[in-house]
């Protein structure tokens, strides 16, 4: 079976939602937020931005597109919502 994910995009430029995580030489590396359930990226924008909410669109991508899309944008790997009520995230990257 191929893992689903959930991202998170803006209607006004079409950016993806991303976490910067300083790298080694201290500059913020850009990581696409992914959720693992539909539910869990609108309870994510409801509870964190509640006024900005209407301004994004929560889109599915399976795995094998991830690295595509990780390429296209220039991120350094992915943020995974862990809880969209803290949040917490785990950073990684996909092969």
């Amino acid at each position: 079976m191929i893992q689903q994910w959930y991202v998170v995009r803006s209607r006004v430029d079409g950016q993806y939602l991303v976490a910067r995580l300083k790298g080694e030489d201290g500059q913020p590396k850009p990581h696409l937020i992914v959720f693992s359930e539909h539910a869990d990226a609108l309870t994510y924008l409801n509870r964190h931005a509640p006024d900005l909410a209407p301004q994004f669109a929560v889109e599915s991508l399976t795995q094998p597109q991830l690295p595509a899309l990780l390429k296209r944008w220039s991120y350094e790997g992915v943020a995974i919502v862990e809880d969209a009520w803290l949040p917490r995230l785990k950073f990684g990257t996909i092969g």
